[in-house]
């Protein structure tokens, strides 16, 4: 198996949570170097691992052949810009870059370099987002008429990353839950025609948007992407709407715990909910109206970086095409405008 030589841009908590024990686990990928720029915290765990201390440094390692751009929001289009053009390949972290015409350039610099270019748009991989995509395959509540995807949290408190809360672009609520949530709706449903948006902040404390409430138009179909952070007590996470019947779904997915708990991937029982997270159906099956609790399917990041693998050694597709990563940037421009301007703005 050919082994592609990795090198991280961070080690804060997406580096040592959401990327290194991936790329650990995955038989086709070395963690070769992480960029730290005065600690060695990678020591501890990584040891093997050479430690950078600026970006020119990890991108002058003839070595190194894939780069993932785990920073801060504002820094994704300058760091995937340079390590493009340094020859390397690249995932970059969501959302993918403050703006759209910085998204195109770096689609089409990708392009002209030859190289892979991917988001790690990881909620793809959750258990309760893969469980409603499988109630939708299966048709089981007929054509979809409504849905609601939500990702509410209860933080009077600002976060203790500064620069979440700091105004500036791509900061909020919207770009750092909102990528998600749009990313789901679209691979549910597809490309919207029109969106309208209510981005606020709620908190008196914040200096960024802590609340939004955006609907999605379909020719039969509305579909609200919601968030905020003054929300005690959660609706589900999921709630479909469909001509035979009804889903609701918890957002319970326990990958991101358990590996801030140094369980490492793959382990028994990796991805799996507690049976009491179960969704709820309740529908029309063979003429038979049925209330049920349905197993939910296991969650599994590691699909992601097997899939990265996968195009960049087997020349099969990326398991997030940049273009989604775009799309998703160009609606979040528009829900804001349609926020600001008070109207609904077709896309």
């Amino acid at each position: 198996m050919q082994t592609i030589k990795t090198a991280l841009c961070s080690f804060g908590m997406s580096g040592w949570v959401f990327h290194a024990p991936f790329i650990q686990a995955h038989p086709g990928f070395e963690l070769h170097g992480i960029l730290e720029r005065t600690k060695e915290l990678s020591r501890v765990t990584y040891p093997h691992a050479i430690i950078y201390r600026s970006l020119d440094e990890l991108l002058a390692d003839t070595a190194v052949e894939l780069v993932i751009v785990n920073t801060p929001n504002v820094t994704h289009y300058d760091y995937t810009k340079r390590a493009l053009l340094a020859g390397k390949h690249v995932i970059v972290e969501k959302p993918f870059t403050t703006t759209v015409e910085e998204a195109e350039e770096l689609i089409a610099l990708a392009n002209q370099q030859g190289k892979l270019l991917t988001v790690y748009h990881n909620r793809r991989f959750d258990s309760d987002f893969r469980t409603v995509q499988q109630v939708i395959r299966e048709g089981l509540l007929g054509e979809i008429v409504e849905a609601e995807i939500h990702y509410d949290r209860y933080k009077e408190e600002l976060s203790p990353k500064v620069h979440k809360e700091v105004s500036g672009p791509a900061s909020g609520v919207l770009y750092d839950l909102g990528s998600h949530l749009i990313d789901q709706a679209m691979q549910l449903f597809g490309k919207p025609e029109a969106v309208s948006g209510d981005v606020r902040i709620v908190r008196p404390i914040s200096k960024v948007d802590d609340y939004f409430d955006i609907v999605l138009y379909y020719p039969n179909l509305r579909v609200r992407v919601k968030s905020s952070y003054l929300v005690r007590e959660a609706l589900p996470a999921f709630i479909l709407h469909g001509s035979k019947g009804s889903f609701l779904k918890s957002r319970a997915d326990i990958q991101e715990a358990a590996l801030q708990a140094h369980t490492l991937p793959q382990s028994p029982g990796w991805g799996e909910e507690p049976v009491e997270e179960e969704g709820l159906l309740h529908t029309e099956i063979n003429g038979e109206v049925v209330r049920k609790k349905i197993p939910t399917m296991a969650g599994n990041y590691y699909d992601y970086y097997d899939g990265v693998y996968q195009a960049l050694s087997n020349n099969k597709p990326v398991p997030v095409p940049v273009e989604d990563a775009l799309e998703i940037i160009r609606i979040i421009r528009e829900a804001k405008k349609s926020s600001n301007e008070g109207r609904v703005v077709k896309l």
